[in-house]
């Protein structure tokens, strides 16, 4: 998987072939490696009271991307002291589709295992994360995880900061956030926010930085992801096209 992540991912940010393909071979190394340490994995148990970063670990050379994503869901879905259905139903919808056959039981038993847990090591899960995967994908999670805090209809306080704490920790830059936020909790100022301004900019302002989000979020920045990612893109870069365009007709320019 890693070969074509790197390999795609190269070439579309330095639209080199040569790029590309040495992205390619490093990601099959990455692969080979983690095939080699595949089978080692499975012969560990996980026993009761294991640390959760220990039981990260283990389970991350074994399921990689599915298993940072388990415990970042899992931060969010205990956030407010309650796991809800929807919520869970939102992860199994967005996992299924994302990841299709490599989504199994397993995955469900390890979200459980950091739903159980005292305290997720987030710190640590974030820095893989930050080592392993695009700016572009990061922010990306950053609005996966507000759907599953908006699954019930609503972003509580306790929800919002856990989302916040871990968009810190991603590296993700505070407008980015509060970009992605006003998409799932919106108000007045949400268009602007949304554009990563305030209400007082001036029209040549708005449409700079309109330009700039709608090229820093085109799907394509996220196009060797799978289907979710790309959706998830595309919802974003429509609502900063919503949001541009509902400023535009306010303000009356072209």
């Amino acid at each position: 998987m890693y070969k074509w992540i790197f390999g795609v991912g190269a070439y579309l940010i330095t639209r080199n072939i040569g790029a590309g393909i040495l992205g390619f071979i490093i990601g099959s190394l990455i692969d080979g490696y983690q095939s080699s340490t595949t089978t080692t994995s499975r012969a560990k148990s996980n026993v009761s009271g294991q640390d959760p970063f220990e039981y990260y670990r283990q389970q991350s050379s074994r399921y990689d991307i599915q298993t940072m994503l388990m415990a970042l869901s899992a931060a969010v879905m205990s956030a407010d002291g309650k796991v809800l259905k929807a919520e869970l139903d939102y992860v199994k919808s967005f996992f299924t589709k994302q990841f299709g056959s490599r989504f199994t039981s397993e995955h469900l038993k390890i979200l459980k295992h950091f739903l159980d847990s005292q305290q997720i090591p987030l710190q640590e899960i974030c820095n893989d994360i930050k080592a392993r995967m695009s700016y572009e994908v990061r922010v990306q999670l950053i609005h996966y995880l507000f759907g599953i805090a908006k699954a019930d209809g609503d972003v509580s306080s306790i929800e919002m900061a856990t989302v916040q704490q871990i968009a810190t920790m991603l590296g993700v830059s505070g407008v980015e956030f509060e970009s992605v936020k006003n998409m799932f909790y919106r108000n007045v100022d949400s268009d602007y926010k949304i554009l990563g301004i305030e209400a007082v900019a001036t029209d040549e302002e708005v449409k700079k930085a309109y330009r700039k989000m709608a090229i820093s979020f085109h799907p394509d920045k996220v196009a060797a992801m799978g289907d979710e990612y790309q959706k998830g893109a595309k919802e974003k870069f429509q609502q900063i096209q919503d949001a541009y365009e509902a400023i535009k007709k306010r303000r009356g320019f072209k």
